[in-house]
């Protein structure tokens, strides 16, 4: 499983509940499609944070690296409904910093381990 993590910050004049829910229209469509495994957003608790940490954060969950390729391939060949959710939900977003991560050590790290 990788996790594809998304540090947010909205736009000043969006609402949070209203960038939750066009994510979750977003997101939800990716799933229903089998783009993706799983998501969450989660939101700063009380403004604590510190350097980088940004107010929302978003994981999205891909079986592999094929499975994120075939979702890039389809996002790029959207049709008009999952273009207004995509611009719906992109349009609250000021910055994003996104980054792919995977478990660790993982299965086939410990098989070359082992094989040394």
């Amino acid at each position: 499983m990788n996790l594809y993590h998304c540090m947010i910050e909205l736009r000043p004049e969006a609402r949070a509940l209203a960038f939750s829910q066009a994510c979750a229209n977003w997101i939800g469509h990716l799933q229903a499609q089998g783009l993706i495994s799983g998501w969450r957003l989660l939101r700063r608790k009380f403004g604590l944070a510190s350097g980088q940490h940004t107010d929302f954060l978003l994981e999205i969950e891909i079986p592999g690296l094929a499975t994120l390729d075939a979702a890039f391939s389809a996002l790029a060949a959207a049709d008009d409904e999952a273009t207004r959710r995509y611009d719906l939900m992109h349009g609250m977003i000021a910055r994003a910093e996104v980054g792919l991560y995977r478990p660790y050590p993982d299965a086939t790290q410990r098989e070359r381990i082992a094989l040394i």
